[in-house]
């Protein structure tokens, strides 16, 4: 069963996470992106598909030109989760 962090545990992610933030009127995170043209935001968002999909748990996003923007929330418990934080950490991770 999965479910929502709790008021501390959200603080303490955020805090690791830095460049996250709460995703204002939703029990979510995000963060934005950009990048020097659309080929890189577009292999950006390539690899984080391949990552998403290994951990089974998919972002909501968008992309325009350079810019892509990112929400994580786990639909399943209706909020924040440490799936969530797993995979914003994972994504940091490709940036280097």
């Amino acid at each position: 069963m999965i479910v929502k962090l709790d008021t501390a545990a959200r603080a303490e992610a955020l805090a690791r996470l830095g460049h996250w933030r709460e995703a204002s009127g939703r029990d979510a995170i995000e963060r934005a992106f950009v990048f020097k043209n659309f080929a890189e935001a577009w292999g950006f968002m390539t690899r984080v598909a391949l990552l998403a999909e290994s951990q089974d748990h998919h972002p909501e996003w968008s992309n325009v030109y350079n810019r892509v923007h990112i929400v994580l929330t786990t639909h399943d418990c209706a909020g924040l989760s440490a799936r969530d934080v797993k995979l914003a950490a994972a994504i940091d991770e490709v940036l280097g």
